[in-house]
Parts: C-alpha cells; sequence; structure tokens
C-alpha cells in the first residue's frame, strides 16, 4: 500500500512510500505516474527521513 506525507499539497506533488516487505522501501514520484520507483533498503530509507528531519538535507 502507497502513503504520502501529511504535509502534502491535496493535488499531489508529494512523494509516496510502500514497503512491500521488511527488507525494502520503495519511493514514487505522485506527479509521475509511469516514473520510475526508487528502492532502498529499509536502513537506507531510515536514514535518509532520519537526515530530512534533522535538516541535514
Amino acid at each position: 500500500m502507497w502513503r504520502k506525507s501529511s504535509y502534502s499539497y491535496p493535488e499531489g506533488e508529494c512523494v509516496e512510500v510502500a514497503q512491500p516487505s521488511g527488507a525494502q522501501v520503495l519511493f514514487d514520484d505522485s506527479k509521475v505516474r509511469k516514473g520510475r520507483l526508487v528502492e532502498v533498503s529499509t536502513a537506507a530509507a531510515v536514514a535518509f527521513v532520519t537526515a530530512v528531519r534533522r535538516g541535514d538535507i
């Protein structure tokens, strides 16, 4: 199941996230329905979100 941030605009323009298994996380751009998915490990996804929340990136 895809989820999007509660900070997203109602019209879309957000990053959506899915975790089909415990070992991988998928990221998608809601503006580009036939775009490319980015697949990363759960550890990499946690590190990315942590860095964003801290303002590091």
